[in-house]
């Protein structure tokens, strides 16, 4: 198609048509237009589409579906195109990769149309910037299982001609863009902390770093002053000019140490003070990955009554209706590749008492089957059980004869308070063979840092998740489950009402008060979260393009 010659007056006439004689205004993008209804298809214009389009089936079913009338490039778009900018303007500020939707590319275009095929070729980038930024909004920016084999959730992401059709069918365009965004208070409470940080970064942080490895009341000096200062430029302490470790400054080293999960002893000794001396764009990078793992949960329905898991934090909890019921510290995988814990949902269906122990074939072979080709009698409190489900006696098998291939036998610990799943397990049935439980190895439950098991998570109040959980089903749940415990017998107890739960990973989330609480990255799957994002273009810096 030759290209037209258009001129000044010929672009006048082409934005006129555009915009229907409107003043441009600012970029050209936000000012009231007088046409309100779409103009005739222009050939020229209905080609560039479909070209520019057709890399994209849903987005050329959708321009073939309405004969190619432009949704962006008309009179009657100049509400939809400016709400679409304006939530370009602040994709930096949900921390998204700004540069993946070419914003400022696009407008210098709007401003040097010069012919139909032009305009269309602006049209369908338009729609392509605006499914692009639309899907990272509503569902993630990244596909989190290709950087960390331990994510996988399964997203949901919206269809393209839904987020075009629902678009288009907007009464107020900009608030149906607003609307994409997970609307959870979580996600509000991180979006505030990440402009709070952001701020704070601007005016030079959270000051120089406490240069000492123990403080504690009493104490005084340069060090008791640096951390005062740099508690207060963190919010947990009121202006002071106190250079002793006082009253409050202890009270405020406690509150510190609540939010991030540790011993609240008011004392900054090692581990408190390397948590303190984190720079603000360490916490802000957190805070950034939780943004994306909100956007991951998008559109799915966790439950009005859930159980949430975070993995980073060892705690596994009820939610009833946005309120916490119930709480247990726990115990999850070691920080293995074979080990850590994977982030999914599913759904609880029953709970075990005293359950048996089945154990996992690689455990069988990688751990107990080297034990006992040099003593056949170890781990004797697990049987052997062969391919009928019959119980082998140790005398009878060389174990020397045997391998991790060929091994044919599996290992079961019958129902015992020894048992290795403890006197309680309970099931979401899944292929990655993860469920919650209890265990007879109660110490581990005293420690900070809590990453010690095969993958599964064990549970420090089982009985009391047990009874939470019957509440729902039974008059008196303690004791119709201490009845069956009471018998020995493994014995299987459906829920009535099946729980969602949802193993989650999150190094800063906020509390009930909406204040951030920050833990360890224990696997290095958020640092790697984060360089995946700073590769797409997220920066800590800007808040706006």
């Amino acid at each position: 198609m030759a290209r037209l010659n258009w001129g000044a007056a010929g672009r006048s006439g082409l934005v006129a048509l555009m915009l229907g004689a409107a003043a441009l205004g600012p970029m050209g993008l936000g000012a009231p237009v007088q046409a309100q209804t779409a103009g005739p298809v222009i050939p020229g214009f209905a080609q560039a589409v479909a070209e520019a389009a057709a890399a994209d089936p849903a987005l050329s079913a959708f321009y073939a579906a309405r004969d190619y009338a432009p949704i962006w490039t008309d009179g009657a778009a100049t509400a939809r195109r400016a709400a679409f900018f304006a939530a370009l303007d602040q994709a930096g500020a949900h921390g998204l990769p700004v540069a993946r939707y070419g914003a400022a590319a696009l407008r210098a275009r709007f401003a040097s149309i010069e012919t139909e095929r032009e305009r269309g070729l602006l049209e369908a980038d338009v729609s392509l910037a605006y499914l692009a930024w639309a899907r990272d909004i509503s569902s993630g920016a990244l596909e989190p299982q290709k950087i960390d084999s331990g994510i996988v959730r399964d997203i949901i992401r919206p269809e393209p001609q839904d987020l075009l059709n629902n678009l288009v069918a907007a009464p107020v365009p900009a608030h149906y863009l607003r609307g994409l965004a997970p609307q959870t208070p979580q996600y509000a409470n991180l979006m505030r902390a990440r402009l709070h940080l952001a701020e704070q970064i601007a005016q030079g942080g959270w000051g120089a770093p406490v240069p000492a490895k123990r403080l504690g009341p009493g104490d005084s000096g340069p060090a008791v002053v640096a951390l005062r200062d740099r508690l207060m430029k963190m919010g947990y302490l009121g202006r002071s000019i106190s250079g002793s470790y006082d009253g409050a400054l202890q009270k405020a080293v406690q509150s510190y140490q609540y939010d991030l999960g540790m011993k609240a002893d008011g004392v900054a000794g090692e581990a408190t003070l390397a948590e303190i001396n984190t720079a603000p764009e360490e916490r802000l990078k957190s805070v950034l990955v939780a943004l994306e793992r909100q956007r991951w949960l998008n559109g799915r329905d966790l439950g009005a009554r859930h159980i949430w898991v975070n993995i980073a934090d060892f705690t596994a909890r009820i939610i009833d209706d946005g309120k916490m019921s119930f709480e247990s510290v726990t115990v999850v995988g070691q920080n293995r590749s074979d080990r850590r814990t994977p982030e999914f949902s599913d759904v609880m269906e029953l709970m075990v008492i005293n359950p048996s122990w089945s154990v996992p074939r690689s455990i069988t072979v990688k751990e107990y089957l080297p034990m006992m080709k040099r003593n056949p009698g170890a781990a004797g409190h697990i049987q052997l059980i062969d391919s009928r489900g019959r119980t082998v006696s140790r005398d009878a098998v060389d174990f020397a004869a045997y391998n991790a291939r060929n091994f044919p036998f599996a290992m079961r610990q019958p129902p015992s308070r020894g048992n290795a799943l403890g006197l309680v397990k309970f099931l979401f049935p899944n292929k990655h063979h993860i469920y919650l439980h209890d265990t007879p190895s109660k110490s581990l439950f005293q420690r900070d840092v809590r990453a010690y098991s095969h993958g599964c998570i064990r549970v420090g109040r089982p009985f009391d998740l047990a009874y939470a959980l019957l509440a729902r089903q039974v008059d008196d749940p303690e004791a119709y489950f201490q009845s069956i415990l009471r018998t020995g017998a493994e014995t299987s107890v459906p829920l009535e009402q099946p729980v969602p739960v949802h193993l989650v990973y999150y190094t800063a989330y906020p509390n009930a008060q909406g204040r951030i609480e920050y833990r360890h990255d224990v696997y290095g799957r958020d640092a790697r979260l984060y360089a995946a994002l700073e590769t797409a273009g997220v920066a800590l810096a800007p808040l706006t393009n």
